[in-house]
């Protein structure tokens, strides 16, 4: 089979490399479709500590069962299938005490490679995060299972009341998701602060406000985002970006009592500060969600599965997996936003 390599930050190869085997309890997926990420396009800059070169990556995904291992029965070979590339144990001691996203072993056991022909998924995660794609799911939206979970945990914890005004940092893909799943799950009047014109505007056709924050100082923003919420500031807000100054200017955009979520990564190492008075004096919160539950899975499957939110209108571009290193060089150019790859 063909398969993507990460070869060192800046280069990609695609390679020759053995179909796998069903180990017992799991399953081989022919590949799809596959989605870019934001975790992929930073490994890809810069590398990445949970991915040591040469690697294998990609893990947004969705395909056909190629071949099932001794003792499935939940699937049989020719089921279309969505899964995610994780899964907690469910023994260790975050997972006892109902914290599943940080299970003890679910970095060291995801996996990745899904941009190849076929990818091995393992018992736990056939167990947990695997469910037989519906017929008129499309593999495209289907790949989507991943990201969305992240998105319907981090908003879980966030618990935005009904009819709250949430602002949303950032115009890439988490950050329409966000805005997406807060308007349709949770009642919220969204507003998206962004400054891609093309990414804006597919969140204005899905009926999200938008704020242009194009040569905006974060002062400027604050003005605006107090004007859209009737002066108090937005009920909750969700920095989407992963940049320093967004985490840091979060807290600003909030009202008193509001609670600011860090959903964006940031390297280890990296330092941030912010003004103690308004958390202080004004109760703001600040939470940092982090990867998802097996709850949030199955949510996130159920609203795919209904066509609750259209997530297709994110993927910006097709390539074909011999083109997988052209597409990473549009991304990391600012071209597009999610690429689908196709075997």
């Amino acid at each position: 089979m063909r398969a993507g390599y990460l070869i060192a930050p800046g280069q990609i190869e695609v390679r020759d490399d053995a179909v796998p085997a069903a180990e017992p309890g799991g399953v081989v997926v022919r590949v799809r479709v596959a989605l870019t990420d934001g975790t992929d396009l930073k490994a890809f800059r810069r590398g990445h500590p949970q991915m040591p070169m040469p690697t294998r990556f990609g893990h947004e995904f969705s395909g056909d069962v190629a071949a099932v291992g001794e003792g499935v029965t939940a699937f049989a070979v020719g089921d279309a299938i969505a899964c995610v590339h994780s899964a907690p144990c469910g023994e260790c001691y975050w997972c006892a005490r109902g914290r599943e996203e940080l299970c003890e072993h679910v970095m060291a056991t995801k996996i990745l490679g899904a941009y190849a022909e076929y990818v091995a998924v393992p018992p736990h995660i056939v167990a947990r995060n695997a469910f037989r794609k519906p017929a008129g799911l499309s593999y495209e939206a289907a790949a989507f299972l991943e990201p969305l979970a992240c998105v319907v945990h981090s908003l879980r914890d966030l618990a935005p009341p009904p009819d709250s005004r949430v602002a949303v940092i950032g115009d890439g893909g988490f950050g329409i998701l966000h805005a997406l799943v807060a308007k349709r799950s949770h009642g919220a009047r969204v507003l998206l602060i962004g400054r891609r014109p093309e990414r804006m505007a597919v969140a204005s056709a899905a009926g999200v406000e938008v704020l242009d924050a194009r040569g905006r100082t974060l002062d400027q923003t604050i003005d605006d985002v107090r004007r859209w919420s009737d002066g108090r500031g937005a009920d909750a807000v969700v920095e989407c970006t992963g940049t320093k100054d967004a985490w840091e200017a979060a807290p600003s955009l909030a009202a008193r009592g509001a609670t600011a979520s860090l959903f964006g990564g940031l390297p280890s190492g990296t330092r941030v500060s912010f003004d103690a008075a308004r958390l202080h004096y004004d109760g703001v919160r600040i939470i940092s969600p982090f990867h998802f539950s097996p709850r949030s899975v199955r949510e996130a499957f159920d609203l795919l599965a209904a066509a609750a939110i259209d997530v297709t209108p994110l993927i910006s571009d097709t390539y074909e997996l011999e083109r997988l290193a052209e597409a990473f060089a549009a991304l990391d150019e600012g071209r597009g936003m999610k690429l689908a790859i196709v075997p």
